[in-house]
């Protein structure tokens, strides 16, 4: 099992980050807040789950060890895979997810696509106990995720529609975002972007 990859930064996609460690590039899934946190060139260190089908291997990166734990506790709930766990991940920071669970606030879990308000109930249920049993990451001092330097409306519309949005929908929630908050990166917008588009559902 690989538990973690550092080396250089070699390329920051929509959904990914390819870190290369000992002369191997890794392909690590990641969500928009951490791939914010990366710079290419630079080194880097992710904390890693690696989850093995028949037809293919798949590394997910996060930026500490808390992240990466509620990744896998939240494919404990049926229903939830790796896509499901890294969308509400991508939605929700670690600490807005515990208080969503603690407080059974099925209100914000509904705001990440593909879960239903069944789906954010079972979800309570099931991790409310458990998660407090997930260690809390505590931040370095100054450790705010840096914007990504590329045209941050653009990337925040593919990464709706990746996330099964329509771009008639995407396009004009991202335009709202910025143009009430121009300086937003991309993680912060495409978080407010998807907060407008779980109010409208």
């Amino acid at each position: 099992m690989i538990a973690s990859v550092r080396g250089e930064v070699l390329e920051i996609g929509l959904d990914h980050a390819v870190l290369e460690a000992a002369g191997i590039g890794y392909r690590l899934n990641a969500t928009p807040s951490t791939l914010a946190g990366l710079t290419r060139g630079d080194e880097a260190r992710l904390y890693t789950a690696m989850i093995v089908r028949e037809d293919s291997m798949t590394l997910y990166g996060f930026a500490d060890t808390e992240a990466r734990d509620l990744f896998g506790l939240l494919q404990t709930v049926s229903g939830v895979g790796p896509r499901l766990a890294m969308a509400v991940l991508a939605v929700l920071e670690p600490e807005a997810l515990r208080k969503a669970l603690a407080e059974s606030n099925v209100a914000a879990l509904t705001r990440v696509p593909g879960i239903g308000k069944r789906g954010a109930e079972r979800m309570v249920v099931e991790l409310r106990d458990k998660v407090n049993l997930v260690p809390v990451q505590s931040a370095p001092p100054g450790a705010a995720p840096a914007p990504v330097v590329t045209p941050v409306r653009d990337q925040v519309v593919e990464a709706l529609t990746g996330l099964g949005f329509p771009v008639k929908q995407a396009e004009p929630a991202v335009d709202g975002v910025l143009a009430e908050q121009p300086e937003l990166g991309t993680s912060q917008a495409l978080r407010a972007a998807l907060a407008i588009l779980g109010r409208n559902r």
